[in-house]
């Protein structure tokens, strides 16, 4: 792996500006969700957040020559894509409902199978039900030209999803990477916030109303 510290600070980056994003989105969407919407999508961006963190962390730690924590990157697929897909399940249940009360040993051994894929559709999944409530919740607040940014925030994860495939142990693919999701977060952030001061935080959702 050719890591370095400063790219592992780099990668820092973009799990804070998520997590900013985050904290906004889970003050202003609160009184619009189910105690059990609410649940899974605050669950889902934790999830999210400290798996970019817990990974972060290992490049962190495998640049400074401390040691090579592996469990720390093989979790970073798993822990990701459940967080992406609890998060998407929550807000989508917000738009659809009307969320205003809360309320044998085998012989042979099977062949290997790392599941990356699998992993990345989740993520590409929960990320797309996320970034697509979003883009209704710009249309309702008259914002309309906000879903711009939700789309490259959602093209930079699909390059992400692309960039997974490719090898990581250069550092070119890494600083590629990671502007990509730089780019990402930050247009996430910058919509995020848009809405918040467009009045996300006061917008009523119609009982029964369908996305």
């Amino acid at each position: 792996m050719d890591f370095s510290i400063p790219m592992a600070l780099v990668d820092y980056i973009s799990v804070i500006l998520f997590g900013i994003a985050a904290v906004i989105l889970l003050r202003n969407l609160y009184n619009k969700m189910s105690k059990g919407a609410f649940a899974l999508f605050s669950a889902g961006v934790i999830d999210i957040t400290l798996a970019g963190a817990l990974k972060a962390t290992y490049k962190l730690l495998y640049a400074a020559g401390a040691c090579n924590f592996e469990a720390l990157n093989h979790m970073f697929f798993p822990v990701q894509s459940i967080g992406f897909l609890l998060a998407g399940v929550g807000i989508l249940a917000m738009i659809c409902r009307n969320q205003t009360e809360k309320t044998a040993m085998l012989a042979v051994a099977p062949p290997l199978f790392s599941g990356t894929f699998v992993f990345v559709g989740l993520m590409v999944a929960g990320l797309g039900l996320i970034e697509t409530a979003l883009c209704i919740l710009s249309v309702k607040l008259k914002k309309p030209w906000l879903i711009a940014l939700f789309v490259v925030s959602f093209a930079c994860s699909l390059c992400m999803g692309y960039l997974s495939s490719k090898d990581f142990t250069e550092a070119v693919m890494n600083w590629i990477a990671e502007g990509v999701n730089v780019l990402g977060q930050g247009t996430f952030l910058a919509g995020v916030i848009m809405l918040h001061r467009s009045g996300l935080a006061g917008l009523t959702l119609k009982s029964g109303e369908k996305a």
